[in-house]
């Protein structure tokens, strides 16, 4: 079961715990990991003892190449062996109050240390004292829980999870990393105990659910945390698109439902966890945009629109990064319709030069979620959108090709026009800018900067302006050349 690179380790571990009289033994999610074959850079050990003695120990142990760091408050030490992280504590009992996490702990027994984890499959020790190396305890009945492929909680979960409310989130988190089910009575005590997530904090919420949005198949915890109720306390928006609302006999689809299937796709084709986070949000603005029409059925006019203006507040909220992650799910979602519009109408070199300049280097995510979001059932229009889009990504190659509209800068400038015009900055800066820009983005001339000098002077002079300076060196190159 031990897997070869590890033994090395173990043993040595084992022997510096024997040479102190000291029982050791490798606990929970490395002890399980090797039981379901799944590779662990973290080894956590437990002694009856000193944690800390028996770290220092193996750290002399093992030499030069050992780093060692000792966290005296938590009675814990961690060394650093090559790209292995070996983590050591003494045995422990913990005592929670109502409205911490932070428990109240004492030394303890081994029994002690392993009726204090969150679920039987992480309740397991493993000895590496040689005289039963390797030996299993399992005194919760982990070994049967994991044959099942069940999380179940060693104890009453009404105790283990109002002592420490984040190990709902675990919960889920390892139902989908492992594809496991969650047990009928410890589900119901998640949905029971969902308030009880308030109390901790929105960073460690977070960081529960990036390692969902990183698990092969996501959408099967965003639909446990709609079904225990704890969606509610951490998203709630997404929890209003499960709303289905009927007028007239005529239902919109679940956009909930919708949602996990765009998820799911982009999951399949892609790592990019933003990505993915903007398929969680891509529909979110549509529960504040949802109209009936008389003629036209469910409406959700501007939903990519509102949607983009929630995401900064959605981050804030989630705690998640306000830098360039979040400018590229507010850019996901924004855009997001664009690619489907041109797909179903005839596509003009125009809008394809407007959707290249305002997507960017991100233009091959977008039209990844997009083909994402075409969730339909019926084989033969999923197969016509697909073709469609097909013919919107060769548009897109060609005149990036031709035209080199991603990220192009405008090949005239605001100091340009300044100096040629000799006036200050103003609105009339602003207008001639633009129209250089839409001349370009239309195919009215060329993304070169003497075509759009020569195209600006007669557009100024309309709006009363003449240059003042011949200068000839703003238009023997282009910036985007």
């Amino acid at each position: 079961m031990i897997p070869e690179k590890d033994e090395k380790i173990l043993r040595l571990v084992g022997r510096v715990a024997d040479s102190l009289g000291l029982e050791c033994h490798a606990v929970g999610g490395y002890v399980r990991d090797c039981v379901l074959k799944r590779a662990s850079k973290d080894i956590d050990f437990v002694t009856v003892g000193s944690g800390i003695e028996l770290a220092q120990a193996v750290a002399r142990e093992l030499g030069a190449g050992a780093h060692i760091a000792v966290f005296r408050n938590f009675g814990t030490a961690q060394v650093k062996w090559h790209d292995t992280e070996l983590e050591f504590v003494g045995a422990r009992r913990e005592s929670y109050s109502h409205d911490s996490r932070k428990p109240i702990v004492e030394d303890g027994t081994l029994d002690d240390d392993l009726s204090r984890r969150d679920f039987t499959v992480n309740a397991l020790a493993m000895s590496v004292n040689q005289h039963d190396f390797g030996r299993i305890t399992d005194k919760f009945g982990g070994l049967g829980d994991m044959e099942r492929r069940i999380l179940r909680t060693p104890l009453d979960p009404d105790v283990t999870f109002s002592d420490d409310p984040l190990r709902m989130m675990r919960a889920i988190r390892f139902a989908t990393q492992l594809r496991f089910s969650i047990n009928a009575a410890t589900f119901a005590s998640i949905t029971k105990n969902a308030a009880r997530i308030e109390i901790i904090s929105r960073e460690r919420v977070a960081d529960e659910l990036m390692k969902i949005m990183r698990a092969p198949k996501p959408s099967i915890g965003w639909r446990m945390l709609l079904e225990c109720g704890l969606l509610h306390y951490i998203l709630p928006e997404l929890e209003q698109m499960e709303v289905v609302d009927h007028v007239r006999g005529r239902a919109h689809k679940n956009n909930f439902d919708h949602t996990l299937k765009v998820l799911d796709n982009v999951a399949e084709v892609s790592d990019n966890v933003w990505l993915r986070w903007s398929a969680l949000l891509h529909d979110i603005g549509k529960p504040q945009t949802k109209r009936w029409d008389d003629k036209l059925g469910w409406t959700f006019h501007n939903h990519s629109f509102v949607g983009s203006k929630m995401v900064p507040r959605l981050f804030r909220s989630l705690r998640l990064p306000m830098g360039e992650p979040m400018k590229f799910v507010q850019k996901m979602v924004d855009l997001h319709m664009r690619p489907i519009i041109l797909s179903e109408e005839i596509v003009t070199d125009s809008a394809v030069r407007r959707l290249l300049f305002d997507a960017g280097n991100d233009v091959e995510s977008l039209m990844t979620l997009c083909e994402a979001d075409i969730t339909t059932g019926r084989p033969e229009k999923l197969r016509s959108c697909l073709d469609n889009f097909a013919i919107v990504r060769q548009k897109l190659i060609e005149l990036e090709d031709k035209d080199r509209i991603r990220n192009f800068q405008p090949p005239i400038t605001g100091d340009d026009i300044m100096t040629v015009f000799g006036i200050p900055p103003s609105q009339p800066i602003k207008i001639l800018k633009e129209t250089v820009k839409n001349a370009i983005l239309d195919g009215v001339i060329p993304n070169e900067r003497q075509a759009a000098f020569q195209f600006l002077l007669p557009v100024a002079e309309s709006i009363g302006l003449k240059p003042i300076k011949p200068l000839p060196d703003i238009c023997t190159s282009s910036p985007n050349e």
